[in-house]
């Protein structure tokens, strides 16, 4: 990472926790590693970007239908799903620093230095040498690579390393009211399982014809070797997982579809189409048929924040030899009885926090020839904008500040409004640019004259007067998630 991507990378970091939103959690007692909480603001974006998908997948597809699953499943589930056995990641530890790290992610910043070096073809070769060990399990030849390439610990810059181990990524707790006979459970380390065990009961309920999806949103928990990167990689996290179930030798068909259709969804959000990119799986998960990862550029280079991937039958059968319950559809329009293929788009939301947090972030130079000046500002669209308005009183006193707040008494029924009577009119407008809020509505002493007030933009800074009567429509037309929505249509 260059010297300047690195500082808009603490500049993210910093202006999340300036303005409420993400904080270290527990920070009183000096954090936790690798969780955090989602301030005021935070929660709020975070709600907006759910919103989106949910309505994105529920409300404009009449074959899909959401659910809620439970955190806590039956331990099988885990069995028949294969993480037990094979949810693993590979482990090495440097003995002078007592550091952990995932060996192919010390091989994957190998190849990134490579790389900006201008050395491609070794980069190439490296990358091509790190696939193979992977799709082998080779543990053995992954620290040689390691060992080849002379790559040392960050801590510590030795090469003092343990061997390569499996690592696996699930928390186990136990469920029970004493621990001798207590039953061992996990914490899920992710929401589809949930969707795949309801499969019959969504089906036969909302009597859905194949094809057909179920949507969820929910938290999930990995044990991370080594979490990094702010929001990027966390031990909680949340993830907005949407299985598509479809007749066996269609899942190609769709699995172009869905792959077509998740980033045109991200692109409608107004990122630079250039920072997005496809990525295909070398080494496919146990279950997949085949797997892509849409990637954005962020400052510490292009990493994923969706996967779409062609889970063939395999998570259906597998609670089916487990369970014994049948889990097949019939289908009317061939007479036939099958497990269907599952086409599966799965979206971490704090990823997603995190592309919508970097792609925002602008600090403009508004400089003149007599004056140096800039802004900081989070630049998102309006439809996901944490607050959606501010009303600004020009002064505290001669009734602006009631004409204020009886404006904000009618839009607040409808929008998440701010009020602020602090500091100067300059001083408020850039608070409120700094946290993304679409408008600025200034109630000043003429106000109470023609019943107008001014409405400034953030993105252009121009202001216009309008009638306080037309404001709940304005702010509806230009906030509304219809403008998203209808960009996916």
């Amino acid at each position: 990472m260059s010297k300047q991507t690195d500082d808009f990378f603490k500049n993210i970091i910093s202006h999340a926790k300036e303005y409420g939103f993400v904080f270290p959690s527990s920070e009183i007692y000096d954090g936790l590693s690798a969780v955090y909480d989602y301030g005021q603001l935070g929660s709020e974006l975070k709600n907006n970007l759910k919103t989106y998908w949910w309505k994105s997948m529920v409300q404009l597809n009449e074959n899909i239908v959401g659910i809620d699953a439970a955190i806590f499943m039956h331990p099988t589930t885990w069995k028949a799903s294969g993480h037990v056995d094979g949810f693993n990641d590979p482990m090495i530890d440097n003995k002078d620093s007592k550091k952990r790290y995932r060996a192919d992610q010390l091989i994957e910043d190998k190849i990134d230095r490579y790389e900006k070096d201008g050395k491609n073809e070794k980069a190439a070769q490296l990358q091509k040498d790190l696939d193979d060990a992977l799709n082998a399990d080779d543990l053995v030849r992954l620290k040689t690579i390691i060992e080849e390439h002379n790559i040392v610990c960050p801590i510590s810059g030795t090469k003092n390393w343990t061997d390569v181990r499996q690592f696996n990524l699930m928390f186990a707790t136990q469920m029970g009211a004493m621990a001798d006979g207590a039953e061992q459970v996990y914490l899920r380390p992710e929401t589809a399982q949930g969707i795949f065990v309801n499969f019959l009961n969504v089906q036969k309920t909302g009597r859905m014809k194949i094809p057909f999806g179920i949507a969820q949103i929910g938290k999930a928990f990995r044990n991370e070797v080594i979490a990094r990167q702010f929001i990027m990689r966390m031990r909680e996290f949340e993830q907005m997982e949407m299985q598509f179930f479809v007749r066996p030798g269609t899942d190609s068909e769709w699995y172009a579809k869905w792959k077509e259709n998740r980033l045109k969804w991200h692109l409608a959000l107004g990122a630079d189409e250039t920072k997005y990119r496809y990525h295909d799986h070398v080494k496919l998960a146990h279950y997949a048929k085949a797997a892509v990862d849409i990637e954005y550029q962020f400052p510490f280079g292009f990493k994923e924040v969706e996967g779409i991937h062609s889970r063939s039958d395999f998570d259906l059968k597998q609670h089916q030899e487990f369970s014994g319950k049948k889990m097949q559809y019939f289908d009317p329009e061939i007479n036939q009885s099958y497990i269907p293929f599952v086409i599966e788009t799965s979206i971490g939301l704090d990823r997603l926090f995190l592309t919508v947090l970097a792609n925002s972030l602008v600090q403009e130079d508004l400089s003149t020839e007599d004056k140096q000046d800039s802004r900081v500002v989070l630049k998102f669209h309006p439809a996901i904008a944490p607050v959606k308005a501010a009303i600004l009183p020009l002064t505290k006193k001669d009734g602006l500040p009631e004409k204020a707040r009886e404006i904000m008494s009618k839009l607040k029924l409808d929008y998440n409004i701010q009020y602020d009577e602090k500091d100067s009119i300059g001083k408020r407008y850039r608070r409120q640019v700094a946290i993304g809020t679409p408008f600025c509505i200034t109630v000043g002493h003429q106000t109470l004259e023609d019943n107008m007030v001014t409405i400034r933009h953030r993105d252009s800074m121009q202001q216009e007067r309008v009638n306080i009567d037309e404001l709940e429509n304005i702010i509806g037309n230009l906030v509304s998630m219809s403008n998203l929505l209808k960009q996916l249509i």
